[in-house]
């Protein structure tokens, strides 16, 4: 079954909810959340720049990179079966250096933005790591003799 995962030991530390979920669901959350964050930056924020203050040439290039990590993860989701590790370790560091560079525009531009544009990258950077530290500890829990 997709969603669980019987190799996990029950000393985990992991919430016992989280514990079972299968590799396959991170790559496909991180690529359905990458789809969600490149429509909201590329369509939405842009359609209401005014709204959110982030200018639209910073937009479309961060939407840019969210259609090409929501790419990268299907693939994962699609195509690794295993050895999904090393493949779940960098998304998650792609994804921390996707908010350190989103945190540093907010920074760059924190005078043109407006509450809700501070709102949205906030939220966004906030599950944005929540989900890379999901990953990372999940790519941890395995050696590599038990990689499935």
């Amino acid at each position: 079954m997709l969603l669980t995962d019987r190799s996990l030991t029950k000393n985990s530390n992991i919430s016992p909810k989280l514990h079972h979920i299968r590799p396959e669901i991170y790559f496909l959350a991180d690529s359905l959340g990458a789809l969600l964050s490149a429509f909201l930056l590329g369509v939405v924020l842009v359609h209401f720049d005014g709204f959110f203050g982030m200018p639209k040439k910073v937009l479309y290039p961060l939407a840019l990179v969210a259609v090409l990590c929501c790419l990268n993860t299907l693939l994962c989701f699609l195509l690794v079966q295993q050895r999904w590790r090393p493949f779940l370790k960098v998304i998650s560091v792609a994804n921390i250096l996707y908010c350190f560079v989103t945190i540093g525009l907010v920074f760059r531009f924190y005078a043109e933005l407006t509450w809700a544009g501070v709102t949205y990258f906030a939220l966004e950077i906030l599950v944005i790591v929540l989900l890379s530290a999901l990953e990372w500890r999940k790519a941890g829990r395995f050696n590599r003799h038990n990689e499935t």
